[in-house]
């Protein structure tokens, strides 16, 4: 026998038992076997809950029906609340009949949908029981409830064409469907808004009823998107929503612990202002939630909710509105840095912890400040700076102004004289540079602060030209150290270009180079003094004794202890300078033309005189510490010009100098030629020529020593 119900009046029947000690009697075909309990959801109590059933019919089948008298076939049917009630009268009413109660059969245990009842003794299975979405509620089992809330809602909804005949389900049934929908909705809710409350030593027990709860949105956002696609009108309450509530939800959480980031115990530090104890302890909460959440959370979600940047995204833009309403405040300079370490340093550097960088898309959150918010800070924070180092760098160079105007010389380290004035301030525009560029996260910017520097080395010129005016017994003490300090400047200026500006640059080593160049002539003049009654004897006829040059050579040996002092580099420079400057009078007194090689001879013996000079010149101030050899080879040069007696010869060497030396003139190369009386006019004519067709086609570069212009010729 078939009974055949609508689906769209019922929410969901079972056949459950049959009673026992109840004997079954035999029936006329086309009734019901006794001891059968249909059941609706508003049946008894007596009767255990089940889960609803995607069925459609329920069959009974009589005795004509089977082979077998005592065989039942159930098959589970949807039926109507009247329907159900009028099925569970009438197994009742067959149960109390007076043939029921004599019979001696006894009912087989059911299990499945096709459940046999023999005679004899009985054998029963206890009846699987399923929770019911009560149990599923309080068992935290969101999941599983939002399953069987989907089927009571499919099954009300599942007729497409019912719905369309305006036969819905009945109102009380839809009522208490969305009851119970939004009492699973309010759980799944908080439940997500506690799941920064997780205890990482309970993780794995309380991320189940949260990994339940993500479940269940999915869950919902699937029927969500079905609903859509179906193309009728949904129930009331689709679309649900739920990760969008979800995600309103995490956002209402995560604010509520920023502002709740006073509660957290504060470092026992010194006292601090409101505004970076507010900071602290914002960054404190986020970093530490953010643990939280790739450490537990992150095992709840799925990976296609990406649930890490998401949780990231919400405390950067929460944080982010927070510090930029402290920024907006007029803040003194301590609170002005110490928001822009928060900017720049503090807060990327929790961002670039590994376990974050691991899971977060640290790159895509950008800055906690905006720049119209940045610029104002950076200025006053730059400008304090900059107002720092004036104030550091001009109280070094009065403390030196004021240990020599007391007549002091500067302290001796390993027999050099020092001075603390570019040490200490390289020190400081080091320091400064470095944590502005972390501070303001700008290199260019933190440039700005040296800006002063260019002030103070013009003040540090004036100083030296002042000790070099007054020539005082410790001026040439204070020279020597100010060398040292050039020294020190200038490699920094040349080797740290990132602390510095470039046309900052270019303008200290302009005044450092005048410097040097001032300090070497003041400590290298009194020796020019000594030395110049010997200078007088070259080029001459006397110069050709050995026996003078020698007198020059012991001379500036001698003189080479007074100019002891500078550190070993800037002594090097100075001997070099010297070498120099003892070259250049050497071939400025050649070329004066006081002596005249006539012949052949006497120009071999000059070649010779000028080459043993250059080696003597060479092997002496190499001793001293200069490594200028490329001075030997000028006075070589001369030396083979006044041994050669062909005019192409002569002319491929003054062409070889010139191109070495472009700064070498016709006027040099004249005075040379006139040394021997032997060349005519014109030949010297055609020797000149070469030399400026040699120059035309080699230029002066830069990078070129240079040496003649340094030497006049009358």
């Amino acid at each position: 026998m078939h009974l055949d119900f609508p689906l769209h009046h019922v929410k969901w029947v079972e056949c459950l038992v049959c009673y026992k000690n109840t004997p079954l009697p035999a029936q006329r075909s086309g009734t019901f076997y006794q001891g059968c309990a249909v059941r609706t959801e508003d049946s008894p109590a007596s009767f255990s809950a089940s889960q609803p059933r995607h069925t459609t019919e329920m069959r009974i089948r009589s005795q004509s029906d089977t082979p077998s008298q005592d065989t039942l076939n159930f098959q589970p049917v949807t039926v109507g609340r009247s329907a159900g009630e009028w099925l569970f009268r009438g197994f009742q009413k067959l149960l109390r009949s007076p043939t029921n109660q004599a019979s001696g059969s006894v009912p087989s245990t059911i299990d499945g949908p096709h459940t046999a009842i023999q005679e004899g003794p009985q054998i029963t299975t206890p009846p699987k029981v399923v929770p019911t979405f009560e149990q599923y509620l309080k068992d935290q089992c969101f999941c599983e409830a939002s399953q069987l809330l989907i089927e009571r809602e499919n099954f009300f909804y599942g007729d497409i064409t019912a719905s369309e005949k305006g036969d819905g389900p009945p109102e009380e049934d839809v009522a208490k469907l969305s009851e119970d929908r939004a009492a699973l909705q309010e759980l799944v809710l908080q439940t997500v808004q506690q799941s920064l409350s997780l205890n990482r030593s309970m993780a794995s027990a309380l991320s189940s009823t949260l990994s339940s709860a993500v479940r269940a949105i999915e869950q919902e956002e699937h029927q969500d998107q079905l609903w859509r696609q179906g193309g009728v009108t949904p129930p009331a309450w689709r679309p649900c929503s739920l990760r969008r509530l979800h995600d309103a939800k995490i956002r209402e959480q995560v604010e509520e612990r920023m502002e709740d980031h006073l509660m957290l115990p504060s470092s026992p530090a010194a006292k601090q202002s409101s505004i970076k104890v507010d900071i602290n302890s914002m960054g404190r909460q986020l970093k530490e939630d953010l643990l939280l959440v790739v450490e537990v959370v992150k095992s709840c979600y799925p990976p296609e909710m990406d649930i890490c940047n998401f949780y990231a995204t919400q405390y950067h833009q929460i944080f982010s509105t927070k510090v930029s309403s402290l920024a907006q405040f007029v803040l003194d300079d301590s609170d002005c840095t110490f928001l822009l370490r928060w900017v720049n340093e503090y807060y990327p550097g929790i961002l670039q912890r590994p376990e974050f960088t691991a899971e977060i898309n640290t790159s895509g959150l950008g800055k906690l400040l905006t720049e119209e918010l940045l610029e104002p800070l950076e200025q006053q924070y730059l400008s304090k700076q900059q107002t720092e180092l004036t104030t550091y760098m001009g109280r070094v160079l009065e403390e030196a102004k004021k240990k020599y105007n007391n007549r002091e010389e500067p302290v001796k380290e390993d027999g050099c004289y020092v001075s603390p004035v570019a040490y200490d301030i390289i020190q400081l525009i080091n320091g400064m540079v470095t944590s502005a560029e972390v501070i303001v996260g700008d290199l260019h910017k933190a440039q700005q602060i040296t800006c002063p520097l260019r002030d103070l080395m013009q003040r540090f010129q004036s100083f030296q030209a002042d000790v070099i005016r007054q020539n005082r017994a410790n001026s040439s003490a204070q020279i020597k150290a100010n060398l040292s300090c050039v020294a020190q400047f200038r490699d920094v200026l040349i080797r740290k270009t990132h602390l510095i500006p470039q046309k900052l640059q270019e303008d200290c080593l302009s005044v450092l180079n005048a410097m040097k160049q001032s300090a070497h002539a003041y400590l290298l003049a009194p020796v020019h003094k000594v030395l110049k009654p010997h200078y007088q004897k070259l080029g001459t006829n006397d110069w050709l004794h050995n026996s003078q040059f020698e007198k020059l050579l012991i001379a500036i040996e001698k003189e080479h202890e007074g100019l002891q002092g500078p550190t070993p580099s800037c002594q090097q420079e100075l001997m070099s300078q010297l070498h120099q400057e003892v070259t250049e009078e050497y071939v400025r007194r050649l070329l004066r033309g006081e002596i005249k090689l006539k012949d052949k001879q006497k120009q071999h013996k000059a070649y010779i005189a000028v080459k043993d000079n250059g080696e003597s010149l060479h092997q002496l101030f190499s001793k001293m510490g200069s490594q200028e050899e490329w001075l030997k080879e000028i006075l070589n040069k001369i030396a083979e010009v006044l041994k050669l007696q062909d005019i192409p010869a002569l002319q491929m060497q003054v062409a070889s100098l010139g191109s070495d030396y472009p700064d070498l003139s016709e006027r040099h190369v004249s005075a040379l030629l006139k040394l021997k009386t032997n060349i005519c006019k014109a030949d010297r004519r055609t020797i000149k020529a070469t030399l400026v067709d040699t120059l035309e086609g080699r230029g002066i570069n830069i990078h070129t020593r240079t040496f003649f212009s340094r030497v006049d010729v009358r």
